[in-house]
């Protein structure tokens, strides 16, 4: 019985921290719009790289405040001058600024067309990330040639093959198969980063749940897919899942 206000209490912490947590994204979101908005007016062919370091300072910034400290693993086994197909675990809202983070090297996010219709963020999306609507096979195959074209323009693209959140009882959901026939077609590597933590900390669907703790993140040596095939792509995946499963056992 004693449990029962321990955890009403601690479910008014996470509560009240999550509602610090909002004030600290939405005052902070209106003024990197502003910065956002003047670096792809200004900046030119240079705005990518640009953008991508207010990201990370941003990042750094909403960490900060949301308590949140980062551990990351694993960094000397990327080359800041290569173009990765970035791929990981998707567990929770705080896995994007997270991702930040993580690489100093430039990339772009795949993210979902309807997330560019949100008020402020939806200008930084549209302009920052790279979309997909998922229901239309042209609006896929554009978001592969727009990956392929960041690629060629040295920009890494961070893609989560889950889909979405990982909202099951399992510490990773069901891989797509995308990711992982861009890396086949293109022939770069995939540097594949498991993210522990955060979705004890802001659980997926549960925006006022939040609170401070620490975030682990790991990066796997990078491999390149050798051939085009079904059983190419097929074999990569499985690699990535054992790879992702492995780390997400030990932070569980």
């Amino acid at each position: 019985m004693r449990e029962i206000p321990f955890l009403c209490t601690m479910k008014a912490f996470r509560f009240i921290w999550a509602l610090w947590g909002f004030v600290v994204f939405i005052h902070s979101l209106i003024i990197v719009t502003i910065l956002y908005a003047v670096i792809f007016i200004s900046k030119g062919k240079k705005a990518d790289i640009t953008a991508h370091r207010l990201s990370r300072a941003w990042g750094w910034y909403l960490l900060f405040l949301f308590g949140i400290r980062l551990k990351v693993y694993g960094k000397e086994n990327l080359n800041p001058e290569t173009a990765y197909i970035f791929i990981s675990n998707h567990q929770s809202q705080l896995d994007i600024p997270v991702a930040s983070r993580t690489t100093a090297n430039t990339f772009k996010f795949l993210a979902k067309e309807e997330l560019t219709k949100i008020p402020l963020l939806g200008y930084i999306i549209k302009r920052l990330y790279i979309t997909v609507g998922r229901d239309n096979w042209r609006d896929r195959a554009l978001s592969m040639k727009k990956m392929q074209e960041s690629l060629d323009k040295g920009v890494s693209v961070w893609i989560y093959p889950e889909g979405t959140r990982n909202k099951t009882d399992k510490p990773l959901g069901e891989l797509f198969p995308g990711a992982f026939q861009l890396a086949a077609h293109t022939g770069r590597p995939i540097a594949v980063c498991t993210i522990t933590g955060t979705g004890k900390l802001l659980p997926p669907g549960e925006l006022f749940l939040m609170r401070p703790g620490l975030v682990k993140c790991y990066w796997e040596i990078p491999f390149t897919i050798l051939g085009k095939s079904t059983a190419d792509v097929n074999s990569a995946m499985e690699k990535v899942k054992g790879m992702m499963e492995g780390r997400l056992r030990e932070g569980y």
